[in-house]
């Protein structure tokens, strides 16, 4: 069978003590692209460049991670916002980042929205949208990532972006196909090496199994490990010595990207 490609992505900038940065940049040498905290439920300017400046130094694709701006709440919870409110918000993050990019000579090639927004976004067209044009304000169109099989990449592709379907290494998933909520026992995988036999089956398209030994199926083009999740460095370099062994070649998306 042809070795296929997949992008193997992380979130960073979310952690501020020593060592969970130290953490953090460890992660930089197993994956290909890293969505940045830009300041809604994380990040600053020293944050952002102290990761743009790493992931530049070692050619991995930058990306922007914006979310409801709920620090206090890490973002994990949807925000009654009017829609100019949220726009300007996701505007503001995204262009902190392209310019903390842009002082250290490197570009930002996608956007994927952070927990609560991203999950929003999935449900609800109308937030999907008001993503996509506070994206397209701050950094043109750039790749959008999303859930995989979500109709939110069919709102985005219609809106004129690239789109990247998402699955995740280290979390559960129900029969249905969605994650197992993070209030509910298991929805973290906790042993690398389950992370890395999930990451396998879901780039050779041979879906996720549930807890209960139910196969689901779940197209990617790039596979998520948690930077702040439990053995996040360990997990990574589990399934980028899975991933490579299998034949699969771990990319970035940046060059299906008209980056900014």
């Amino acid at each position: 069978m042809k070795a296929r490609a997949i992008d193997l992505n992380c979130d960073l900038g979310e952690r501020t003590d020593r060592t969970g940065i130290a953490e953090e940049l460890q992660l930089l040498e197993f994956v290909s692209s890293v969505n940045v905290a830009c300041g809604g439920h994380a990040g600053d300017t020293d944050s952002m460049t102290r990761v743009v400046e790493a992931a530049l130094g070692r050619g991995v694709a930058i990306g922007a991670h914006p979310s409801y701006p709920d620090r206090a709440g890490f973002g994990r919870t949807e925000q009654d916002m009017p829609p100019e409110a949220l726009e300007d918000a996701v505007t503001a993050q995204v262009a902190a980042l392209v310019a903390a990019a842009r002082r250290v000579g490197a570009k930002v090639t996608h956007v994927k929205p952070h927990g609560a927004l991203y999950h929003a976004a999935a449900r609800r067209a109308e937030i999907a949208e008001v993503v996509a044009r506070g994206v397209w304000r701050a950094a043109g169109l750039v790749i959008l990532v999303g859930p995989s099989s979500s109709e939110v990449l069919d709102i985005w592709h219609r809106l004129g972006f690239q789109v990247a379907a998402e699955a995740f290494a280290d979390r559960r998933y129900e029969r249905d196909g969605t994650l197992r909520p993070r209030t509910r026992a298991g929805a973290v995988l906790p042993f690398p090496v389950d992370v890395a036999a999930q990451a396998v089956r879901v780039a050779r398209g041979q879906g996720a199994v549930t807890e209960d030994g139910t196969v689901v199926a779940i197209v990617a083009d790039t596979l998520c490990i948690h930077g702040d999740a439990p053995n996040a460095v360990e997990s990574a370099r589990a399934v980028h010595q899975a991933l490579t062994e299998a034949g699969i070649r771990i990319e970035p998306l940046v060059d299906r990207s008209a980056a900014f």
